[in-house]
């Protein structure tokens, strides 16, 4: 890992406010994919989207309480520390696809919970406050729970049958 690559936040307020972020984008991303899958009656998918939006929205609101009586810093969306273009747990929509199975729903969420877990713990890793480190520590290990919960869903997930699109795009021959 280079010196460029080193994630390194020093106080407890700037940990939190990139905490949020992360949060609320991952719980907004969720419902955003919910919502396509929903529109396109893939329901199954849709349902699964829904149920992580929804840890995502609590883990943000945990993270508000935290946050509540601090001074938080304004952190321009440039300046924030991970190297994605956008969250560790957002996704390229382009990966979405409104046939999807399922399973390709699971891959995506695994691969964005997987990220916001590295995050924290490249956090926890780098810090130079133990105060901060505590916090990236609790995070990496909810994030854990999430990635150890998609594992067993996506193990007990039975193979499914492509789902056939009744409704194809209009395309000129």
């Amino acid at each position: 890992m280079s010196k460029d690559d080193i994630v390194r936040i020093e106080s407890v307020e700037e940990f939190l406010v990139h905490a949020m972020e992360l949060e609320e984008a991952s719980y907004e991303h969720y419902d955003e994919l919910a919502d396509t899958m929903e529109v396109h009656n893939n329901l199954q998918v849709a349902e699964l989207f829904r149920k992580l939006a929804n840890y995502s929205r609590l883990h943000a609101e945990e993270v508000h309480q935290r946050a509540a009586n601090l001074d938080l810093p304004k952190i321009t969306p440039w300046d924030f520390k991970w190297k994605c273009p956008s969250t560790p747990e957002a996704f390229c929509m382009d990966e979405a696809d409104y046939m999807m199975s399922s399973a390709k729903a699971m891959e995506i969420a695994l691969f964005n919970e997987i990220r916001g877990r590295d995050f924290y713990q490249q956090v926890a890793d780098n810090s130079p406050s133990e105060a901060v480190k505590k916090l990236a520590l609790e995070m990496v290990e909810e994030e854990n729970w999430h990635v150890e919960m998609l594992r067993e869903w996506q193990a007990s997930m039975q193979d499914e049958q492509p789902q056939e699109d009744l409704d194809p795009p209009n395309m000129p021959e």
